[in-house]
């Protein structure tokens, strides 16, 4: 599911790490039970206020929610009422639908599946007053193909407030100055027909070298953030402080992926280092999407197989991952 690269002694996936001047909140703060449930929360047109995620009265606010797995592996999980179970008994407001770029029957081989099961989450999500990541789920750059996709996206959906672009899951080896461009490239063709949803930028290193995009921040576009992917027993003070060093610097940003467990999405979860991430992007309201809402055999899968493919899980359906994600959404509303 992940890769991974290990530089100097260090797996590297997809995050960055930063320092914290203000102090952390109590790390065990997930650990409670959950609070009273209430209504998940529609912001409407969401833009970006002084490196803040904010409604339009530029009031900061918090998404919070899950991703959906790869569409051409778990493609029984997109659909209309797994979106509204999420939101319901999971207290999502933002979902995350990856479709998958290269991989066997993915958009490249197959792309009317592909925008059929984006489509059927997006479609959901709006219905539901929820937020939507159209997530382009790749590792390497397909510039033209990625073009053709969001000019189909931005003239489907730029009118629905509910939509987020993310433009490239995860860079893995490309520089930033690649990114850049391709970045530069696509949002240039978003806003001919959507001029003011969110969209997000991916960074090199799986999206951990958010410190290079500080450097050298895409310039002359509003309503644009960053993405910073952690897998917290793997990624702790090192991608913190890196991501706080870019908080502080202004430079928006939006955790689109993160888990518990190692980068290769699997081995035991870390509760202590989750529930620091997790306390450090409350208390800066930066906005979260968990992974993934799929069945496989590993830890970062958060239904076993027996689950239905459209909701109404049972305790006994939801791994142990699926079960801190849900206790984290349930006592996290605004």
């Amino acid at each position: 599911m992940k890769k991974f690269l290990i530089i100097a002694g260090l797996i590297v996936s997809s995050c960055s790490e930063a320092s914290t001047p203000d102090p952390i909140p109590n790390p065990d703060v997930t650990t409670q039970d959950p609070g009273p449930v209430g209504e998940v929360n529609y912001f409407g047109q969401l833009k970006v206020t002084d490196g803040k995620l904010t409604n339009s009265e530029g009031t900061a606010v918090m998404l919070r929610g899950v991703s959906f797995g790869w569409h051409n592996w778990w493609p029984r999980f997109y659909n209309t009422s797994a979106v509204k179970w999420l939101k319901n008994d999971w207290n999502a407001n933002v979902v995350r639908a990856a479709m998958g770029v290269d991989p066997a029957d993915a958009y490249l081989e197959n792309p009317e599946f592909a925008i059929e099961k984006i489509k059927a989450v997006v479609d959901a999500a709006i219905a539901e007053n929820m937020y939507v990541i159209i997530d382009w789920h790749s590792h390497d750059l397909y510039p033209a193909q990625a073009k053709d996709f969001f000019i189909e996206m931005a003239k489907t959906y730029g009118d629905k407030p509910h939509v987020i672009y993310e433009l490239f899951n995860e860079p893995d080896y490309e520089t930033w100055e690649e990114v850049k461009v391709y970045s530069e490239e696509i949002i240039s063709e978003i806003r001919k027909h959507d001029p003011d949803n969110l969209i997000l930028v991916g960074s090199p290193t799986w999206s951990q070298d958010i410190h290079l995009v500080a450097q050298n921040p895409i310039l002359d576009q509003e309503n644009i953030m960053y993405v910073l992917h952690f897998y917290a027993a793997t990624h702790k003070d090192y991608l913190r402080e890196r991501a706080e060093k870019a908080y502080q610097a202004g430079l928006p940003l939006f955790v689109t992926e993160c888990a518990g467990m190692e980068a290769t999405g699997d081995g035991p979860i870390d509760t202590s280092s989750w529930n620091t991430w997790l306390s450090w992007m409350e208390s800066r309201k930066i906005s979260w999407a968990a992974w993934s809402i799929a069945d496989k055999n590993e830890t970062c899968s958060m239904l076993f197989p027996a689950a239905s493919s459209e909701g109404n899980w049972t305790g006994s359906q939801i791994k142990p991952w699926g079960e801190v994600v849900k206790k984290a959404l349930k006592k996290n509303l605004d």
